[in-house]
């Protein structure tokens, strides 16, 4: 998966810092050859890129943008986590959490703007089961919140163990 950096270059995007946790949890935690990501949001430079409930204040397009933003923000966290992308396998499954105006009904097609730069960037690794759910509101007002799974080479135990 080393090339996922390449390309990141091919398609014009720059891999962002690792937003730093908003309260008292981890970004990530390997458990055997599972790397966890907590939630993540559409953040870029420390701030959302957008605001509000699908379908009401955000456009299925402007969340779209804000699932593969949110893509990038993981993607900076896995390589904070394991040290670089040989290490990545596979992403197995994502979670997405979209803050849906009464009567949405779109949460998977809000979803694809993350499974679709996944695929782009990691080709079939990238492919991977998911969840598309729908909520009254999430932390910040993000329309969007997004957690994954990416199976890893296997990894020392934690160091408490």
């Amino acid at each position: 998966m080393a090339d996922i950096e390449q390309r990141l270059k091919e398609k014009g995007l720059a891999m962002p810092n690792a937003p730093a946790p908003l309260g008292a949890y981890v970004p990530a935690v390997i458990s055997g050859n599972l790397l966890f990501l907590s939630g993540m949001l559409p953040l870029r430079e420390g701030k959302l890129i957008s605001t509000g409930r699908v379908g009401l204040d955000v456009a299925l397009e402007q969340v779209r943008e804000a699932a593969a933003q949110v893509v990038l923000n993981a993607l900076a966290v896995v390589k904070q986590a394991v040290g670089d992308f040989s290490r990545v396998r596979r992403c197995v499954k994502l979670t997405g959490y979209v803050a849906s105006a009464e009567g949405f009904t779109d949460q998977p097609q809000a979803l694809n703007g993350a499974s679709e730069l996944l695929f782009e960037l990691m080709g079939e690794c990238g492919q991977h089961c998911r969840s598309a759910v729908g909520v009254s509101v999430l932390p910040l007002n993000s329309p969007i919140e997004i957690d994954f799974i990416f199976e890893i080479d296997k990894a020392a135990a934690c160091p408490d163990q």
